[in-house]
């Protein structure tokens, strides 16, 4: 899908689905975390629910202390 100005919308690149899981480990809410990143939270449940970088739990873990 195309925004307004016809450029396509994010990607999530491994590392912001790091930050992502982290986020939601802490509390916060797709919606938030979505539109810091220019994504749907379609993108963000992925991210939580391993469909789009799988490995990227172990990382969030590792790095948020848990």
């Amino acid at each position: 899908m195309l925004k307004p100005d016809r450029s396509p919308c994010h990607r999530l690149t491994f590392e912001e689905a790091v930050a992502v899981h982290q986020r939601l480990m802490a509390g916060e809410i797709y919606s938030r975390i979505a539109a810091t990143y220019d994504v749907n939270q379609g993108r963000i449940a992925d991210v939580k629910f391993g469909r789009l970088h799988p490995t990227r739990y172990d990382e969030a873990v590792r790095r948020f202390g848990r």
